[in-house]
């Protein structure tokens, strides 16, 4: 389980198919490496299977490469990367799972004064879950949802989120790792079981679809 807020950014070192998946190696700034542990790389949670000084080593599989960015992942890529949190941590983001439910394109980049904003378009079958001033997962950092449209949505991105992740370097095109929240998924599931459907004016009213 995880919160959304960066812990450092670390480096893919190396590449190399295995089966149908991939073993990647990460050079991070992080120490006390555990067999075993838990990361979220750019918002996909990833075991960690061997370690040495500055460096860590994943598998993304099968059903990892499928759904996320990693599929095209290679050598120099720059990563999110997020440690488990423990029990009494803060919890500053949101829910995360490290559980990457599609990937969605950037529309389009806004700079302003203030703040910069990032449109995102999603696929068809994410949408619904999506809430203004919910939250959402982008690469592995939790952002807040400005605002809906038909094809995504868009969140403002304050200067110090800029600095200390990937997301200004984003531009339109780019594609990014979607995680939505778990709440909304298991409210849709739960109204389901009620009837055999869902209650979509019930969905409305809570804020979890759009017209």
């Amino acid at each position: 389980m995880f919160t959304g807020l960066v812990e450092a950014r670390g480096t893919v070192r190396s590449v190399t198919a295995h089966g149908g998946g991939k073993v990647l190696w990460i050079a991070a700034p992080l120490e006390a490496f555990v067999l075993g542990e838990s990361i979220a790389c750019d918002g996909v949670c990833l075991t960690v299977e061997a370690f040495e000084l500055g460096a860590f080593q994943v598998t993304a599989g099968e059903e990892t490469l499928r759904r996320t960015t990693f599929a095209d992942v290679a050598p120099g890529r720059v990563l999110h990367l997020e440690r488990a949190m423990r029990v009494g941590d803060r919890l500053g983001g949101h829910i995360v799972q490290g559980h990457v439910d599609g990937v969605g394109r950037v529309r389009a980049v806004t700079p302003g004064p203030q703040w910069t904003r990032i449109d995102v378009d999603v696929p068809a079958e994410l949408s619904r879950y999506l809430v203004e001033k919910g939250s959402v997962c982008i690469d592995g950092v939790s952002l807040t949802v400005n605002g809906i449209d038909r094809s995504g949505f868009h969140v403002g991105i304050v200067p110090h989120t800029l600095q200390m992740t990937n997301l200004g370097a984003f531009r339109t095109g780019h594609p990014v790792n979607l995680e939505v929240d778990i709440l909304a998924k298991y409210v849709e599931r739960l109204l389901g079981a009620r009837g055999g459907g869902v209650d979509l004016p019930l969905l409305r009213a809570a804020g979890f679809t759009r017209e």
